[in-house]
């Protein structure tokens, strides 16, 4: 029983890290886009002289 119960925190454990990598990653991609988004508009008030 105590070997069932120490395998299920475990699986718990590996689940959460996994799915925080999975947040992680997509907040990752949400802060990427926002970067591209303000170096294309300092781009382009840089070519205009905003």
């Amino acid at each position: 029983m105590k070997r069932f119960i120490a395998l299920m925190m475990v699986s718990m454990f590996s689940m959460s890290l996994l799915s925080a990598c999975n947040t992680m990653a997509g907040a990752g991609k949400d802060v990427q886009k926002v970067g591209e988004k303000v170096e294309k508009k300092a781009e382009d008030c840089k070519d205009a002289h905003c």
